[in-house]
């Protein structure tokens, strides 16, 4: 059930179990939230544009890249709760940006949000993993 949970064992700490399957805490805020807000938009027939889009949506995905950031370097910190709190918040982003993507692709808020992603998570993945892979 690797699908419902992307952590290994040593990160079993950042998983809930339901029903006997464990449960990535973020994912678990953020799927069920993206969903409704998607079918939300569609029903309501909600404006491809508003004014607030970029930074509504950049300020619900930084907490949790930052929540993110500071698990690679603390891997036994922090709590499910903040997790699938963030990712309640990550869900509502990426609900709006995904709406807005299906009718007109690769809008602004979209390639927005992806840069701060790539600028957040790449640099954190390249300090983590030269910390966990010391070499010669």
């Amino acid at each position: 059930m690797f699908w419902l949970s992307h952590h290994h064992p040593e990160e079993y700490n950042r998983t809930y179990v339901l029903g006997g399957i464990r449960v990535c805490a973020r994912c678990l805020g953020t799927y069920p939230l993206l969903l409704a807000v998607l079918v939300g938009l569609f029903k309501l027939r909600a404006p491809l544009t508003w004014s607030w889009d970029v930074p509504v949506v950049l300020g619900l995905t930084l907490p949790a890249l930052v929540d993110w950031a500071v698990g690679r370097f603390r891997p036994t910190g922090g709590s499910n709760a903040v997790r699938t709190l963030t990712g309640v918040l990550l869900g509502v982003a990426l609900g709006r940006s995904l709406f807005i993507h299906l009718q007109r692709p690769l809008p602004a808020v979209l390639l927005w949000q992806a840069a701060l992603v790539a600028g957040v998570a790449v640099p954190v993945l390249l300090a983590t993993s030269r910390k966990s892979n010391p070499g010669p």
